[in-house]
């Protein structure tokens, strides 16, 4: 089904706009015009290219910070790779480094459970554990004990500082 909409019945001054046709409007129209010919590209200008020009500014702000942090990276790879975690020397279990090492840390009265899982990692919880604390005990973890960390998930638990969290961890 074919809609079909009768013609716009424009002025015939107003057809072809030349500035003859234009000088033989009413004043009045002519401002019409011109203010609405102000106002069009004050729109485009203002409504479109000026905030099309900020936004490519800005990404090319962030991509440029983009190429700088990878250019770090991959210059401080090669001494990242070399300083692997060493694997923990006494021969002890996962569960037991993590049960160790939390209570030295502070963070055993916030340990929730743990849960062994497959190909040796350990699935652990912590309810209302101070954040720092929590960050510099797997920092720790990971640079006496060569423990990485595969996932976690961690909430704010609603007092400031504290968090609720779900990790899995393996040895290195």
């Amino acid at each position: 089904m074919k809609l079909a909409l009768p013609p716009i019945a424009w002025p015939k001054s107003l057809e072809t706009l030349s500035p003859e046709n234009f000088r033989q409007l009413p004043q009045r129209e002519q401002r019409l015009l011109l203010v609405g010919a102000v106002a069009a590209v004050l729109l485009l200008v203002f409504g479109i290219i000026v905030p099309l020009d900020h936004a490519v500014s800005k990404e090319r702000a962030k991509l440029a910070q983009k190429r700088a942090d990878l250019a770090w990276m991959q210059s401080v790879a090669p001494e990242i790779a070399a300083s692997a975690a060493p694997p923990s020397a006494t021969g002890e279990s996962l569960l037991v480094i993590i049960d160790r090492s939390a209570r030295e840390s502070g963070l055993a009265s916030s340990m929730a459970g743990s849960e062994p899982g497959s190909a040796g990692s350990l699935s652990i919880r912590l309810e209302k554990a101070p954040f720092d604390t929590l960050i510099g005990w797997l920092a720790r973890l990971s640079q006496q004990n060569g423990v990485l960390v595969d996932s976690a998930t961690i909430e704010k638990a609603g007092e400031p500082g504290l968090v609720n969290a779900a990790i899995v961890l393996h040895s290195g």
